[in-house]
């Protein structure tokens, strides 16, 4: 612990990165550092920051006390094996809440390189764009009266960001307008939202989640309005990475009633001498459509905040959970403010299911998974056996899609010959979403689009001996699929996925069936439950985190 200390107080003394100083006595601390400081923090510092002036002074290879201090700190954080701690720079401290609120400072489109050209495939409603007129299949040719042709999405997207009320031009070419059309637009905070909705297969809600950012639970709330009275609903976490902890109660609150305990914290005490202390949220409100049967679905992707989610659902048997084991991020991370506009991040604790399960699944500091000799058993409140031992174990164990053996050939031909394949079904799904957009939506992806497309990858290098019936039908999917994304048809798209959605067709095949969730849970014996020690097997040494 008085490692971890003297770690703490040096990170908060640091020197900005990237400011090189030196000191102007050798005799004396580096800079960012008094005497005083360090005879307060005792022998063990007047060390370490001797080190750093030895090496400083003497060593062949000469650095500048900013790296010196850099690597100080690097050093320290490896040394705590904690897989999640981390110093944040100022552009990942923006990165990190941008993806973790939802919100960045812009003019509000999705852009995608299609066809060479940087073209805007998604305008957000109620943002600058919108409002300026900007429309989907716009390509983007310059910014601020630079030449935009021959951009990355990467370079077009720094710089039509910027400060709030700041304005930008933006010159887009548009299909049947001789002249790029100017639009002088002026930035402002846009939201993305991490919540879709839809009703599919006739009655059953389908709500998904792709990450726990502020305003979802009220995201959620909302969109349970919208699907009242659906025979069943069904919660999709999977690739969900987490977020805000208060969201994560909010969003269980939802379901749940009052008085329920939602999750337990385990934490240290700051400056609390490695104290820990206990604490538990509960439920505040009514369950929002308590007699609709709910099912959630995780893979080994779902992690932190989301398991928190699934893990209190589950043992208030308030939801099936189907899917894979969840990553097991069950650990608590501060993150503290630094200097110069840093942040430290670092694992302060660890989350508890309602009934005491941990949610952590420890891990070295490469990442992989130390599995513990015995996996705990639990039982619900309603007498079904759930499973511990780190992460959420589904009731029903689904694994997601997986390529066969002809269309992995397909994917490693198509990169063999050149293609850009991902890209390629994009252009072609784009081109005919837009020649329908303002038409009759298509039952299907048009055969003969299908067919010029495969055409088109045979003429520029693809084997033709790679397509076969399944791959060809596998491509078809992938176009239909995407032009119902390209049009915003969100019932469309999900049936289309179903079709190669092992995961969400069971969901369905089980909601079809059940008119409660008692209902539910019958049409899952325990007898017929994967054991749990063969899912544990399958995900053993997992090395793959999410981002």
């Amino acid at each position: 612990m008085t490692r971890l200390i003297l770690s703490l107080t040096l990170l908060l003394f640091v020197l900005p990165v990237g400011q090189e100083a030196e000191a102007q006595n050798r005799g004396s601390s580096l800079p960012g550092l008094s005497a005083q400081d360090v005879e307060e923090m005792g022998a063990e510092a007047e060390v370490f920051l001797g080190t750093l002036r030895a090496i400083r002074d003497f060593a062949l290879t000469s650095e500048p006390d900013s790296v010196l201090w850099e690597k100080a700190i690097r050093g320290l954080i490896k040394e705590l094996d904690d897989p999640y701690a981390d110093v944040l720079t100022p552009d990942q401290v923006r990165a990190f809440e941008e993806e973790s609120t939802g919100n960045y400072a812009g003019i509000g489109v999705q852009i995608t390189e299609l066809n060479e050209a940087v073209t805007i495939t998604a305008v957000f409603r109620n943002t600058p764009a919108d409002q300026e007129g900007l429309l989907v299949g716009d390509r983007i040719v310059a910014v601020n009266g630079d030449d935009a042709r021959g951009w990355s999405v990467t370079e077009a997207s720094n710089r039509i960001r910027g400060e709030i009320g700041s304005e930008v031009e933006v010159e887009v070419e548009r299909d049947g307008i001789e002249q790029p059309i100017p639009h002088r637009i002026r930035r402002d905070q846009v939201h993305i939202p991490a919540v879709t909705s839809e009703r599919i297969f006739g009655d059953v809600g389908y709500v998904l989640l792709d990450r726990v950012a502020r305003e979802s639970a009220a995201e959620v709330d909302s969109v349970l309005t919208e699907l009242d009275g659906v025979t069943g609903l069904i919660l999709d976490l999977r690739r969900n990475p987490g977020g805000y902890l208060d969201e994560s109660l909010n969003l269980a609150d939802l379901f749940l009633d009052r008085g329920s305990t939602l999750v337990t914290t385990r934490s240290r005490t700051p400056g609390g001498n490695g104290q820990v202390r206990e604490e538990s949220a509960y439920a505040r409100r009514a369950a929002r459509a308590p007699n609709t049967p709910l099912i959630v679905l995780v893979d080994r992707f779902s992690a932190s905040a989301s398991e928190i989610v699934a893990g209190a659902l589950q043992d208030h048997d308030r939801a099936l959970v189907i899917g894979e084991r969840t990553f097991g991020k069950g650990s608590v991370q501060s993150v503290v403010p630094l200097p110069a506009e840093h942040m430290i991040r670092l694992t302060s604790g660890e989350w508890y299911t309602p009934l005491g399960r941990s949610l952590n699944r420890p891990r070295d500091r490469e990442g992989r998974v130390i599995e513990p000799d015995s996996i705990p058993r639990f039982t619900s409140e309603g007498g079904r056996t759930i499973w511990g031992g780190g992460g959420v174990f589904p009731d029903v164990e689904v694994r997601g899609d997986t390529l066969s053996s002809e269309e992995q050939d397909l994917l490693n031909g198509s990169v063999d010959a050149g293609i850009p394949l991902t890209q390629r079904i994009q252009e072609a799904a784009f081109a005919v979403a837009q020649e329908v957009r303002d038409g009759e939506i298509p039952e299907a992806f048009p055969q003969g689009a299908a067919e010029s497309f495969i055409a088109g990858l045979v003429e520029d290098g693809l084997d033709d001996a790679l397509l076969t019936q399944n791959t060809r039908e596998y491509l078809h999917w992938q176009l239909e699929r995407t032009m119902y994304q390209r049009l915003d048809l969100v019932a469309q798209s999900l049936q289309t996925q179903a079709r190669r959605d092992p995961v969400l067709a069971k969901a369905i095949e089980l909601l079809g069936q059940a008119g409660n969730q008692d209902e539910l849970f019958a049409l899952v014996p325990e007898a017929e439950r994967p054991s749990v020690e063969s899912q544990a097997r399958r995900q053993a040494g997992d090395p793959s985190s999410p981002e």
